[in-house]
């Protein structure tokens, strides 16, 4: 049984200086104060869950696939789309919620831009009192906004290269 259990308790991450966890815990402070005050601006607090979870890959896993600006922004667009047009046709209906946010990890498989944090987007658009063409533009902007940072903040030592180049 003990053996079973060792493959759900191993860390796969390989270890990290202590820097530059700080610098990558400094990197979400200031993205999440950022989105933060968009997030409050617009009334719409729930979009702090799904950018604090875009924090945690673009600040601390800047190499992983889901962390790359096309995936952010592109799965954030996406999942505001299918969200707003959710809301729109059937407002009201809780269970059309969990439909849209299949459809949206669909889509965003289907189009290779996966970004899990926008998963929750469209619970975000069943929760908020705000329309389609709003919630899109804050989502877009949140996006471009924590990408626009982490670029910066790559920058500073220790750096990593963020965006990943393409082949």
């Amino acid at each position: 049984m003990r053996h079973h259990l060792r493959h759900f308790i191993h860390r796969h991450e390989p270890k990290g200086a202590l820097h530059a966890h700080l610098k990558s815990g400094i990197g979400a402070v200031i993205g999440m104060v950022s989105v933060g005050a968009l997030a409050v601006a617009t009334g719409i607090p729930l979009l702090i869950a799904p950018f604090g979870a875009t924090a945690v890959l673009i600040f601390g896993q800047p190499k992983s696939p889901l962390a790359q600006p096309a995936n952010v922004i592109g799965g954030y667009l996406l999942a505001a789309m299918i969200g707003a047009l959710a809301v729109f046709f059937f407002p009201g209906l809780w269970w059309v919620a969990a439909i849209a946010v299949g459809l949206a990890i669909a889509g965003m498989l289907a189009l290779r831009i996966t970004h899990p944090p926008a998963g929750a987007v469209p619970l975000v658009a069943f929760g908020s009192h705000l329309g389609g063409l709003t919630l899109f533009a804050v989502v877009l902007l949140g996006g471009i906004l924590l990408v626009a940072i982490a670029v910066v903040h790559h920058l500073v030592p220790p750096r990593h290269q963020y965006p990943l180049r393409a082949e």
